[in-house]
């Protein structure tokens, strides 16, 4: 049977091809790619047998284990559509996406029962779940492991295809969640690498392809610090497996730096990844405050998407680390991974990307421009998604024809500068209009966190009766550090123009963010209007 594009096929490949070699370490879990292709194929039999069929969604509601990327698998190898859940999601959250997402099946941890049997009564479709861990007494469901136990390990399916669907979910932080729908190969060219990236060399034209680049190619150790249930994550786990390389995951469910970095030592890593500074800088504090720790001498890559990873804490971690390459890129759900590249050296924004035919900035008249100093949002073409699940309205703000030719809008606002080069400014969504100026939170909170007594922050836009909007900083301070306002204004003043400062301050006990570290706007903005200012 011919290979396709189809993200079990490329697994299969490679787990042929390096059997022996461990894919997938958590903690005391350790998966080969023979045993983790096995497992997955029981379980896509075992689903098959209960009725589960292509083009069904199943979702996964699991904490980082081996579980999780044999159930992603197994959903793969049947043309069902494996579709991560937010394990921090509740009451109406879980309700409404396992209503409209239409899941047929679930995959769930058991400490998560309560959660579940409450959002069950809304979800008619939801007709199969399983449950992983010991605490399974009163967790709906059948036990992952007596489902996976009668399955046989080889599996057959003539109509897989490189356009069955795999589904991100997305959009937690700014709204209800949503389901991005990308075939599978438009997720491997577009998010992937098109299985090019570690060979350093274009995409490959065939799944066959990757038998004698994985065969030929050291193993490297790969870890990824934001939960699996996060797309970045997924999507970096996916390209390391797809090379051949050994994934490792945090078995911890919160972010510990020290934790991390005890992992890193343990298991040899040589490439991680993190989502910007919410990530980056306890990992560089406890560096500095324990640089004889650890012996970190394997690393060589230090990656970050998703959210700035501010210069200057970049310089504070190669100081530690000297032999580190810093990459940094950015993508969305929507996008896949856009590109790579620096801050700018002068002027505002915070990524650079060298242009190509399938990115554009569309200006708000539907018109792509390109001359220097022209504005817009940024937008790909090619391998992009074919839509949000069951959401047409959305689809079509966020998937745009111009001139024949289909373009999926990131939302992040960018320039044409003097060079030709795209740079990105921010989210426009949260982009805040104070007095005709615009202001991108991001840029101010690389300012904020220059004060030693930030530990974290958030920038928000707060109404104002002069202004319309306000700069204002949801704050959370180091353990034991007092704020000074006047120092707090004056590091800022060194870094921003005048009409960026924060007019408004926050102190919080805790600035939320999701699990992988992605900055919760909406909590910040709730979060301010029932605080009192100390300003």
């Amino acid at each position: 049977m011919p290979r396709t594009f189809n993200l079990a096929d490329l697994f299969e490949v490679v787990a042929a091809a390096v059997p022996d070699r461990i894919a997938f370490i958590c903690a005391s879990q350790r998966i080969s790619f023979k045993a983790l292709d096995q497992r997955a194929n029981r379980l896509g039999n075992a689903l098959r047998e209960r009725g589960i069929k292509r083009g069904d969604n199943v979702g996964i509601q699991l904490y980082n284990s081996a579980e999780y990327l044999e159930t992603f698998l197994a959903c793969c190898k049947i043309g069902a559509a494996p579709v991560n859940v937010n394990y921090r999601y509740k009451g109406e959250e879980l309700t409404f996406l396992y209503a409209s997402l239409d899941f047929r099946a679930l995959v769930y941890a058991a400490e998560f029962a309560p959660a579940v049997s409450q959002a069950l009564q809304q979800a008619p479709l939801l007709g199969l779940l399983l449950h992983c861990g010991t605490d399974s007494l009163a967790a709906p469901g059948l036990q992952y492991e007596d489902f996976l136990a009668s399955a046989a390990t080889e599996l057959q399916d003539p109509l897989r295809s490189d356009q069955d669907i795999y589904m991100l979910c997305t959009g937690g932080t700014t709204g209800m969640p949503k389901g991005v729908m990308w075939p599978h190969r438009s997720l491997f060219m577009a998010a992937l690498g098109g299985g090019g990236i570690y060979f350093r060399r274009p995409p490959i034209e065939a799944p066959e392809e990757l038998a004698a680049l994985v065969s030929a190619a050291q193993p490297l150790v790969y870890l990824a610090c934001a939960p699996l249930m996060h797309g970045a994550a997924m999507w970096a786990t996916l390209i390391s497996l797809f090379a051949g390389h050994c994934v490792v995951v945090n078995d911890e469910h919160q972010f510990d730096a020290e934790h991390v970095w005890d992992i890193v030592e343990r298991d040899a890593v040589n490439i991680l990844s993190i989502v910007g500074d919410a990530m980056a800088l306890p990992m560089i504090r406890a560096l500095e405050a324990h640089p004889d720790r650890w012996d970190l001498s394997r690393v060589m890559v230090f990656g970050n998407g998703g959210a700035m990873f501010s210069p200057h804490l970049q310089q504070r971690l190669k100081a530690m680390l000297p032999q580190l390459i810093i990459n940094n890129g950015m993508g969305s759900s929507e996008a896949g991974l856009v590109g790579g590249g620096d801050k700018p050296v002068q002027g505002e924004g915070f990524i650079c990307i060298t242009p190509r035919p399938d990115l554009a900035l569309i200006d708000e008249q539907r018109r792509i421009v390109a001359a220097p100093g022209d504005f817009g949002i940024l937008a790909r073409s090619g391998n992009t998604p074919v839509g949000y699940y069951g959401d047409a309205v959305k689809t079509a703000e966020t998937f745009v024809t111009i001139d024949g030719r289909l373009w999926v809008l990131t939302g992040d606002q960018a320039r044409i500068d003097a060079n030709g080069d795209i740079v990105v400014l921010g989210r426009g969504s949260e982009c805040i209009n104070t007095g005709g100026e615009k202001v991108f939170p991001e840029e101010v909170e690389v300012a904020a966190r220059r004060y030693a007594a930030v530990r974290d922050v958030l920038i928000i836009g707060m109404p104002d009766e002069r202004w319309g909007q306000k700069v204002a900083a949801v704050l959370e301070l180091q353990e034991g550090e007092d704020f000074s306002l006047a120092e707090f204004d004056r590091i800022c003043r060194e870094h921003l123009a005048a009409y960026k400062l924060p007019r408004a301050i926050y102190l919080a006990a805790k600035v939320q963010r999701s699990p992988a570290g992605k900055a919760d706007y909406r909590w910040a903005k709730e979060y301010a209007a029932a605080s009192v200012s100390l300003t």
